[in-house]
């Protein structure tokens, strides 16, 4: 007969436990739903912290400039070795050919020597290492069977280095890729603080930016200390060409500019050539403290040197100096001051 017995029940002890852990969960969640909203931060404090953000993403833009520099040069470099190999390959085909006339003359006359063979095989070095054949060769031949061996080592070596830059490429890309990534980031955090202000608190911290902005661009009495002269006046004047364009990072111009970018774009109108990153212009022409500034001289800020500008006299410095604002003047002592160098 079937059987008819009750299926089992869960023991008492068991459903205690399922409904306090359900009851637990439902609780935590009902927490988590109505758990107050952490303290909201005031314009000034999200100001702040949006600033330490853009000075950190601008620490980044560097490296990242830095990093793109290189990339172009070693891609300037990789394509004049391929183009040194390209045209070498044509010049040992050419020195072949030659040798393969000396082949067919000799076919023709009644079968190809050894050496001969010898001449037209990919290594040419087993023949040459055998010095009793040599004397089987006109000198003529010998000049020709070597010429083709110094052109292969050269081919050889400029293959490798053509290699050893490619690897040196790839892996710079990463790193321009990382930096590149970590300035969004930093950019993007920012941008997500200034959404927590309300419409009133964007409004009157645009405003606040735009005064800042159009107060510094105008062209003030910025002293006569140190006036400057002959290229360094040309690119003072240069840079104040760019007086309220925008930041934006890796920017060189002539539309908008990164600090660096500005002042190796002022320079090159002037005629002369300086590194593209800030790290790299705090290391050519002559260090200055700030007494000896004159305008035109670069200066730099922060213990790393993340940050440079153009000395405008009278205690000013003009300079690209973050996202959100412009090309402008800024006091000098408003940024920790390191050094200056006169180009």
């Amino acid at each position: 007969m079937a059987s008819h017995r009750r299926p089992k029940q869960p023991s008492r002890t068991r459903v205690t436990v399922l409904t306090t852990a359900a009851a637990a969960a439902v609780a935590l969640s009902a927490n988590a739903a109505n758990a107050a909203p952490s303290e909201k931060l005031g314009k000034d404090e999200v100001k702040a912290k949006v600033d330490k953000l853009y000075e950190q993403a601008e620490q980044a833009t560097e490296k990242y400039n830095g990093a793109k520099e290189k990339q172009q040069k070693l891609q300037k470099e990789i394509s004049t070795i391929q183009d040194n190999v390209a045209r070498g390959q044509q010049e040992l085909n050419k020195l072949r050919d030659g040798l393969g006339s000396l082949a067919t003359a000799q076919y023709r006359s009644g079968g190809i020597d050894a050496s001969v063979q010898l001449f037209l095989s990919s290594n040419p070095d087993d023949f040459l290492d055998k010095a009793s054949t040599l004397d089987q060769l006109s000198s003529q031949q010998v000049e020709g069977l070597k010429k083709i061996q110094d052109k292969q080592r050269e081919l050889a070596q400029e293959r490798a280095e053509a290699t050893e830059k490619l690897k040196d490429l790839a892996s710079t890309r990463t790193e321009l890729g990382k930096k590149k990534k970590e300035v969004q980031g930093k950019l993007a955090e920012a941008q997500k603080l200034l959404n927590t202000l309300t419409a009133k608190e964007k409004a009157a911290l645009a405003a606040e930016q735009a005064r800042a902005n159009r107060s510094s661009t105008e062209r003030v009495d910025l002293g006569d200390d140190g006036s400057a002269s002959g290229r360094a006046a040309a690119a003072f004047a240069a840079a104040q060409n760019q007086l309220g364009k925008p930041y934006v990072y890796g920017a060189t111009g002539p539309s908008s500019f990164d600090c660096s970018g500005l002042t190796s774009y002022a320079y090159a109108q002037a005629g002369v050539s300086i590194p593209r990153t800030s790290e790299a212009q705090a290391g050519i022409g002559t260090r200055l403290t700030q007494s000896q500034l004159q305008v035109g001289d670069l200066v730099f800020f922060y213990g790393d040197l993340h940050h440079v500008g153009l000395y405008a006299g009278n205690g000013q410095v003009l300079h690209a100096p973050h996202t959100g604002a412009v090309v402008r003047y800024e006091a000098i002592g408003n940024m920790p001051f390191q050094f200056g160098v006169r180009v």
